[in-house]
């Protein structure tokens, strides 16, 4: 059996982009290490949430469920405070990830790499493209700190999880075409001034989760907190959503692309 090792920014990333490969590989019987690198304390905050504290505390209740619900054998937090969005004031507050160096946070990760290769018959690290996927910095800083990390434990299975940018833009085409009300256009330019995710060209792994949606919906929905951001997935007919939701995209470093490889432990 296998050890996958996923870096994950904030509470919830893991549950839009890999929740359904984390589910799937778990219910294989492998074992599913989350790593979140931040606290999330700037995403939406609740109304019935009135203080910072407690704020961190919902959020790390509902990540514990999210664990459960998606199979997760560890769970560690990095250590670092949400960065926010890009421009943000708080891209400065003491202890931001991205202030952190990628050594620093590499070598955070690399201790927890080498206890779980140290059981493993086989690890799998997982991290961002490289540009976190839509330009958001703590995800940028991901890309690098997981890069890093391969090197120093030298790391061969490295896989960086991504958003196939033309299937989006077909969904979205096709929305248009038939009176749908997505205007999100994933061609335009995302935070860093680069469109969503990576071409179809670029992505080696495409993972079928069709089995795995429940899992992956019901643990969308238990970061309640963050409805105001992931509301629209949970609100999807069960038809749109596993029409949205029902493959996740990796890219394995090194490896030739593009590629339909259907597992990451080929």
């Amino acid at each position: 059996m296998a050890t996958i090792v996923f870096l994950h920014a904030h509470p919830d990333d893991e549950c839009l982009i890999s929740g359904g490969t984390i589910a799937k590989y778990a219910a294989l019987g492998h074992r599913l290490v989350l790593v979140t690198a931040t606290d999330g304390r700037h995403g939406e905050k609740p109304a019935d949430v009135s203080t910072p504290e407690q704020l961190l505390e919902r959020r790390r209740a509902e990540l514990a469920s999210v664990t459960a619900i998606l199979g997760i054998s560890r769970h560690e937090w990095l250590g670092y405070v949400d960065s926010g969005m890009t421009g943000w004031p708080q891209n400065n507050d003491e202890g931001a990830f991205i202030r952190s160096s990628v050594d620093e946070a590499a070598a955070r990760l690399a201790r927890i790499v080498e206890e779980e290769r140290r059981a493993s018959d086989r690890l799998v690290l997982v991290g961002y493209d490289w540009h976190g996927n839509y330009g958001h910095p703590d995800h940028i800083h991901v890309h690098k700190v997981v890069r890093r990390t391969a090197e120093l434990c030298n790391v061969k299975d490295l896989f960086e999880v991504t958003l196939n940018r033309d299937f989006f833009a077909e969904m979205f085409e096709w929305s248009k075409n038939n009176g749908g009300d997505n205007d999100f256009d994933p061609r335009q330019p995302a935070d860093d001034g680069n469109p969503m995710g990576e071409p179809e060209s670029m992505i080696t792994h495409h993972i079928d989760v069709s089995g795995y949606v429940d899992a992956k919906r019901r643990a969308i929905a238990a970061h309640a907190s963050q409805a105001s951001d992931t509301g629209f997935a949970t609100e999807m007919s069960a038809e749109s959503f596993l029409r949205a939701f029902g493959t996740e995209w990796f890219i394995k470093v090194g490896a030739l692309a593009p590629s339909r490889h259907t597992s990451l432990l080929d």
